[in-house]
């Protein structure tokens, strides 16, 4: 169904459709709907939802207010660390990472300015103004715009002569590998085709005084502002650039801006203007059983992931799992065993039973002397995959992503069952951990896995759907020397009970917390963003 204009429960002028290069990744969990309605900014959910976010959000914020100071105004880092230290709109956590950031893209940015001297190009200075390239016309065309403009977010720089241009593309640990051609692609265009100009929220780009001189040469680089390790992405002159964004970009554009009709909710769903409106996520008002803050703030996303971090240290959840940060030190080997077994089993399974697939020689992420403990816990799944005599009639949905929307709490429920597979009529909800030793003895199941609990909750609320008499929801542990099969009734009353309880109690103090402050404990010593916190080093190091 093609995209309607505005979309129900939503208001504005959609003559404006302005794109970034993000909006060309095409990832597959993405909602085509909803990234063409990101590309018109001037829709808005009518009436206005709530937006107030009581603390930062965006792991990159102290940086770019800190490095404006410092490229614009002549502040020295010291003093621009010390200002943002001053503001209680950041997390103490937040601001420790970001003053390591902040100094370590400053020492990116000289080493990149080195090697450039070194091969005997000109130096580059800050630009204040962004870049933005601009078409208009008088009447609208066939998607019903009447102007386009074309942005790249991130830090810009230009020789003092004009012939050269630079944009930095920030990301918050390393330097990001997975950026498509088509990002780019796109990003190298603005850069070389986009003139200076302003905006305001709410408004167009405004032409501001700059060189408006298109450059003769234009590069492209990524910075992990966690890592300080920088890569130059693209090296182009200027009709390389353009030849690239024909090749890649523009067609990713097209697809990017029109609306394909198919309907992917998940994540995405939290920024959605349409969300109110939308025919998905399936609703689900009250789910999580607790009343929500007293205030009215920006909508959010929920896993079962999430209230366990929470609950173990809201600081930790804050750091991890909205902002995103993450520490450079080596991965244990339980985890890096989990995600290998995980992986491989996905791979299998996009197949159908993997009971006859050979093992692997090797497995991402593991030594020679850890591959043989990973290999026994898949030959224990081998011997019992739930796939195998599956009637081939029946449906496999290997970790597929359910979503669920709760309007009361204006938050986003996500769920990544490993698997997903029909059964006479019935959906069956599969979950496979990896173990070192036989755990939840004499404790509540779905107390030591939270994410049945909430599976339980959603298939009795009706999602993904199928006759819930013979619907259920199964947990496989594996071990090095064995495995152990669980099964759940989500209709069963004890069980949702259970379930709500559960639940309630994790997201209770998550859906009212604003401070997110630390609670130290034993657990301190793995936290991967120990770094930053120093509540949680000062309790590790008091006797």
């Amino acid at each position: 169904m093609p995209l309607r204009l505005p979309p129900p429960g939503t208001g504005g002028d959609s003559g404006l459709i302005r794109t970034s290069p993000p909006l060309l990744r095409e990832d597959p969990q993405d909602c085509p709907r909803g990234t063409a309605l990101r590309a018109r900014p001037f829709i808005r959910q009518v009436p206005q939802r709530p937006r107030r976010r009581p603390i930062e959000e965006f792991a990159l914020g102290p940086v770019m207010r800190a490095l404006d100071a410092v490229e614009f105004d002549g502040v020295d880092v010291e003093s621009a660390v010390a200002e943002l230290c001053e503001n209680r709109k950041y997390h103490a956590g937040h601001l420790a990472w970001a003053e390591s950031a902040i100094r370590s893209y400053v020492a990116a940015r000289a080493t990149q300015e080195t090697w450039r001297h070194e091969l005997g190009r000109p130096a580059t200075l800050p630009v204040r103004a962004q870049w933005s390239a601009v078409t208009e016309s008088r009447t609208p065309d066939s998607r019903g715009a009447t102007r386009y403009e074309r942005t790249a977010w991130g830090r810009r720089y230009a020789s003092a002569d004009g012939t050269e241009r630079e944009l930095w593309l920030l990301s918050v640990n390393s330097v990001k590998t997975n950026r498509s051609p088509a990002e780019i692609a796109e990003a190298a265009a603005v850069t070389a085709t986009g003139v200076p100009a302003e905006s305001a929220f709410g408004g167009t780009h405004r032409p501001v005084e700059g060189d408006r001189t298109p450059p003769r040469r234009v590069r492209i680089v990524g910075v992990g502002c966690g890592t300080g390790r920088s890569q130059v992405l693209a090296d182009w002159d200027f009709e390389e650039a353009e030849r690239r964004f024909t090749a890649y970009a523009k067609p990713a554009l097209g697809r990017a801006v029109e609306d394909s009709g198919r309907l992917a909710p998940g994540s995405s769903c939290v920024r959605c203007e349409a969300l109110a409106g939308c025919a998905l996520p399936p609703r689900t008002p009250g789910l999580l059983g607790v009343p929500g803050p007293r205030r009215p703030r920006a909508r959010r996303s929920m896993s079962a992931t999430d209230l366990r971090v929470h609950a173990g240290c809201p600081a930790r959840f804050h750091l991890t799992r909205v902002l995103h940060l993450k520490s450079d030190e080596p991965e244990s080997e339980p985890v890096r065993r989990g995600r290998a077994v995980d992986e491989w089993l996905n791979l299998r399974h996009e197949q159908g039973c993997c009971r006859a697939a050979p093992l692997p020689e090797q497995l991402p992420g593991l030594s020679a002397g850890e591959l043989p403990t990973a290999l026994s816990m898949l030959r224990q799944h081998q011997r019992a995959c739930p796939l195998d005599g599956l009637p081939a009639a029946e449906t496999v949905r290997v970790q597929p992503r359910l979503t669920a929307y709760d309007p009361e709490l204006d938050v986003v429920l996500i769920a990544d069952p490993d698997l997903l597979y029909s059964r006479s009529g019935g959906w069956i909800w599969h979950e496979t951990k990896t173990a070192s030793k036989r755990p939840w003895e004499g404790q509540e199941l779905m107390e030591t896995y939270p994410q049945l609990a909430l599976a339980v909750l959603l298939m009795a609320a009706g999602v993904p759907g199928g006759d819930p008499r013979r619907s259920l929801i199964e947990l496989e542990v594996l071990y090095q020397d064995g495995s152990r099969c669980e099964e759940i009734d989500p209709g069963d009353p004890a069980t949702l009970a259970a379930a709500r309880h559960i639940i309630g109690e994790l997201a209770a103090p998550w859906a009212v917390d604003e401070m997110y402050a630390p609670k130290p404990g034993g657990h301190c010593s793995g936290c991967e963003v120990l770094a930053h916190c120093s509540v949680g080093r000062t309790r590790l190091e008091t006797p």
